[in-house]
């Protein structure tokens, strides 16, 4: 009984349980370990995103006959006339805008508060259970509301906080570029033969994964943001470049980011005029149709191969256990998982094969 599977499985499983109930236990032991990993995980997180857009080029110089050292000089140069452009073409529009909208704030909440006291005003007309759920929702709202201006100061000083710690970007990013390719080596030399080669092919089957998960969701985001943009300013909607900008933000989430990008929008049509939520929803609706059929398909194909469903459970679950980082990280960590699982499937398919080819 030993031998078989399902055994083998279970007994890993009871030993991972302990394991984290172990761990669990102790956990205070390993506080400064956590402190460290809390610190560095924003720039290593951006470094790496940079690194998987910066990688092709590095190959491209290099083939090219450009050293490693002045390939990577020569992406630092470019990465910094990228922010300078950015710097001198859009932040400014942002910037304005962004304090435009802080010092509107209030009255867009009031508009909003009257907008909705408008529709909760109708809810004598509803059954009983949905109006429980209408004072609920309308209680929230006065809270959020009551407290927008503590959110907008934690924001700002959350911000200051993060670009402080993304000095450690480039730090992360250089050393990347520079041992990225020892690390699978590095990995497979603890291990021989055809495990060495199996533990070789799932580190480039889990970088392929990440590769394309990156590259095309952030491809998909700008395009998604690019297409809100254009739209926007047809209809002439207030505050168009920060709200494409969000726009771009929220669609790093799948599936779910285009619902959350239309809220702030929505809200911001219906305080300048009430027909603009209407154009802005059908701008949504467009959007998300271009995107849907024809930008991740031809972008991201069958790369991940997760199921939308499998997409949306991932991520709700996530925010439940980890918040925004759990919502972000999710599909990205699910798609990895899924490589390494796929690859032990596989390999354990081919030696019963092969022990049963031995066998007779």
């Amino acid at each position: 009984m030993t031998h078989k599977v399902w055994f083998r499985t279970a007994v890993a499983i009871i030993f991972l349980l302990l394991i984290i109930r172990l761990f669990m236990e102790v956990q205070g032991i390993f506080s400064p370990i956590f402190v460290v990993a809390q610190t560095i995980f924003l720039p290593l997180l951006i470094g790496g995103v940079l690194f998987y857009l910066t990688r092709p080029v590095l190959y491209f110089l290099q083939e090219k006959g450009f050293p490693k050292w002045s390939a990577i000089l020569l992406i630092f140069v470019l990465l910094g006339a990228i922010i300078w452009l950015f710097y001198i073409l859009i932040a400014p529009i942002v910037a304005s805008q962004i304090n435009s909208f802080v010092n509107n704030a209030p009255g867009i909440i009031r508009s909003t508060e009257e907008y909705i006291r408008s529709l909760l005003s109708q809810r004598e007309h509803l059954p009983a259970s949905v109006q429980e759920q209408a004072n609920s929702i309308a209680g929230q709202f006065s809270d959020w509301a009551s407290n927008v201006g503590s959110w907008i100061v934690s924001f700002l000083s959350g911000l200051v906080s993060g670009v402080l710690t993304l000095i450690l970007v480039p730090f992360f990013l250089v050393y990347i570029l520079i041992d990225h390719q020892k690390f699978a080596p590095f990995v497979a030399h603890f291990f021989s033969g055809e495990r060495r080669a199996w533990i070789r092919k799932t580190l480039h089957d889990v970088d392929e994964t990440l590769k394309a998960y990156i590259v095309g969701q952030l491809f998909v985001s700008l395009s998604v943001g690019t297409m809100l943009l254009i739209g926007y300013l047809i209809i002439g909607l207030d505050y168009a470049f920060l709200l494409a900008l969000i726009g771009v933000g929220t669609n790093v989430i799948p599936f779910l980011g285009p619902y959350l990008a239309v809220i702030p929008a929505l809200i911001v049509a219906l305080v300048q005029d009430p027909i603009m939520a209407l154009y802005v929803a059908i701008i949504m609706i467009v959007a998300q149709q271009i995107e849907g059929n024809l930008i991740t398909p031809n972008v991201m194909g069958n790369a991940l191969n997760v199921h939308p469903l499998t997409v949306i459970t991932i991520i709700l679950a996530a925010g439940n256990i980890a918040g925004i980082w759990g919502i972000i990280l999710a599909v990205p960590f699910y798609a990895v998982l899924k490589t390494i699982v796929t690859n032990i499937y596989s390999k354990r398919k081919e030696i019963t094969r092969k022990a049963r080819e031995d066998l007779y």
